[in-house]
């Protein structure tokens, strides 16, 4: 492969295990909790009816963590992959974190939503948040009392499975970085992709519940093994 010409168009999957080098907690612990917390207690939409200040709280802490990590070398080669292939390039992260845009991409499609975004039960309005929303604040289009992290939570429908869906179609190569392989919907990509015709490789700190449906596996700390990847597909290029 001489240079991005000959690339084709590729999807790139990204989860945790990307973040996670940027101090990023990862979803969930070996305890099985979240940062803490039962999962069934912060990422439900019943958690949110029962206790909706503690959900609220939570993600209010997580909001303001982001201003204390930084993107890694991962973040910052899938930026510069996306300026050499353009279009051809769709990145889908299941992070709600804003590292990806930090690194320097600027079509990054949260399947999973963004802590810096806010959502409105009443009119169905995103607005860009960097504050809290434990206090309850009205909702900047309506006024109403229904603000929400703009998160997806167990139970709902993840953003764009159509658009992911056209886009695996599509693809000459897949690309899973630091994801478990146990979360669906994304968790199916590869199958999807592979089904699909394309060439489907993992770049994961360890294998994944699903690296035995990839054609090729390397595992290594993204921050390394990513970089060295773009540099390969783009034939050594920068």
């Amino acid at each position: 492969m001489s240079g991005p010409a000959r690339v084709g168009r590729v999807v790139v999957l990204t989860g945790a295990g990307i973040s996670a080098e940027s101090g990023v907690p990862t979803f969930r612990d070996s305890d099985g909790l979240w940062e803490g917390h039962r999962v069934e207690d912060v990422a439900t939409p019943e958690a949110f009816e029962r206790q909706p200040s503690v959900v609220q709280a939570f993600y209010d802490d997580r909001r303001a963590a982001l201003a204390h990590v930084e993107p890694n070398p991962a973040h910052r080669a899938l930026a510069r992959l996306e300026q050499a292939l353009g279009d051809d390039l769709l990145l889908v992260t299941q992070n709600i974190d804003d590292l990806h845009e930090r690194g320097g991409s600027l079509r990054v499609l949260h399947m999973h939503g963004e802590l810096l975004k806010a959502l409105c039960n009443g009119c169905g309005g995103r607005f860009a948040w960097s504050g809290d929303l434990v206090d309850f604040p009205p909702c900047p289009g309506c006024a109403a009392i229904e603000l929400r992290p703009d998160v997806v939570w167990f139970g709902e429908i993840p953003n764009d499975m159509d658009r992911i869906g056209a886009a695996l179609q599509r693809a000459d190569l897949f690309v899973s970085i630091g994801t478990s392989g146990a979360v669906y919907p994304a968790a199916g990509f590869v199958q999807a992709a592979s089904a699909y015709g394309a060439r489907t490789l993992e770049l994961n700190l360890v294998p994944s519940e699903g690296s035995h449906h990839f054609d090729e596996a390397r595992h290594g700390r993204a921050g390394e093994i990513v970089p060295a990847w773009v540099d390969e597909l783009l034939g050594g290029g920068s």
